[in-house]
């Protein structure tokens, strides 16, 4: 049995405060989280007017349904809501994923792999199957896409992948992509991070749903518009597939506010646009600034985070920084083909990227 994780147990994702404030002793409040590759220019205020118009929708049950967002995001997508699902956050979808891929032989995971992959999985005994994404340690710039064209039985199996990939921020082409959709059962990817690249560099396969009922997209509408606290995702995938979801889950699993907040953020191109120009300096600024730090090289990638490679133990690392400059950073002891010799830090705001990295020169 899965134990409830208590304040003193290291956590398995980013952005865990408590824990880090409880660890180093120091305040919360002063803590600068490097942790959670979360987007530092939001909330949107788009999203915070959306929020306080709908305050007195409180004392009302949401739309089961969800229709207004659904059509929102199908807008946004060019589908019809029929494909969509909206759900509490991909954690939650993450749930009946697993259980569709429970159904099959096997599930091919790409590893190191987002951890909560493993949590939905267990949770209704899943055989996995694992591939590395190849890190040499002399050449952190390349990884190597796993050959699964020989892999035997794919078409009993499913394959469940990040991309950009977590976390190493690795972004798969759709050309990469596209062979495993003939080859597989079932089709799981998850885009939570897709939404930081420009329309014109993503290679998302939303278009291809349609043409594909065993092809799952999921989405997050909390790490782009920083808004973790309310939880919004959605599933893309065949309206068959998705009603079965439906009546599997709870009812009501998004509340009226993410709602209102979602339906206003899809609609905000001006933030945006404001977040990719944002980001297309500040990565490369920390990139650059970590790089020059001796012991350290950090992957280049196409995600709003890095992963970095130190010679210094990071569980060493994240302890010191937390105590001498309440910075903290993600370390990498949950994925264990990384292991203490890598840590990852979200792109922050540029005075805050040169803090993190002034820190390190220390």
């Amino acid at each position: 049995m899965r134990p409830i994780q208590s304040m003193h147990q290291r956590p398995i994702h980013g952005g865990n405060r408590q824990w880090a404030a409880d660890m180093a002793g120091i305040d919360l409040a002063t803590i600068l989280d490097f942790s959670a590759s979360i987007n530092p220019l939001g909330p949107p205020d788009s999203a915070i007017a959306a929020i306080q118009s709908h305050l007195r929708e409180l004392n009302h049950y949401p739309d089961p349904a969800y229709i207004d967002l659904r059509q929102a995001i199908g807008n946004f997508h060019q589908l019809s809501p029929d494909w969509i699902l909206a759900g509490n956050g991909v954690a939650e979808l993450l749930t009946w994923v697993g259980r569709d891929l429970s159904q099959l032989k096997a599930t091919v995971l790409f590893t190191p792999a987002f951890t909560d992959y493993d949590r939905a999985l267990a949770a209704y005994d899943c055989q996995i199957e694992r591939y590395p994404l190849i890190l040499p340690s002399e050449d952190l710039q390349h990884i190597q896409i796993p050959s699964l064209i020989k892999v035997s039985d794919n078409q009993a199996k499913g394959i469940l992948i990040n991309n950009p990939h977590n976390p190493t921020g690795y972004l798969f082409t759709k050309d990469n992509l596209l062979p495993y959709l003939e080859q597989f059962a079932l089709v799981v990817i998850d885009e939570a991070f897709m939404d930081f690249l420009p329309p014109e560099q993503q290679q998302s396969l939303i278009d291809l749903v349609p043409f594909y009922p065993n092809l799952v997209i999921l989405r997050s509408l909390t790490k782009f518009y920083s808004l973790p606290g309310l939880r919004l995702g959605y599933a893309i995938a065949h309206p068959e597939r998705l009603q079965r979801w439906q009546a599997w889950r709870d009812p009501w699993c998004v509340n009226a506010l993410a709602v209102a907040a979602g339906i206003a953020v899809l609609s905000d191109q001006e933030f945006q646009q404001k977040t990719w120009t944002w980001l297309k300096t500040a990565r490369a600024q920390l990139f650059t600034g970590l790089a020059a730090i001796s012991g350290f090289k950090p992957l280049a990638n196409a995600a709003n985070y890095l992963l970095v490679q130190t010679e210094v133990a990071g569980s060493i690392l994240q302890k010191e920084l937390l105590q001498k400059e309440q910075i903290l950073i993600r370390d990498c002891l949950s994925f264990p083909e990384l292991g203490d010799r890598y840590f990852r830090v979200a792109v922050r705001l540029e005075h805050e990227n040169q803090k993190l990295i002034n820190a390190l020169l220390l």
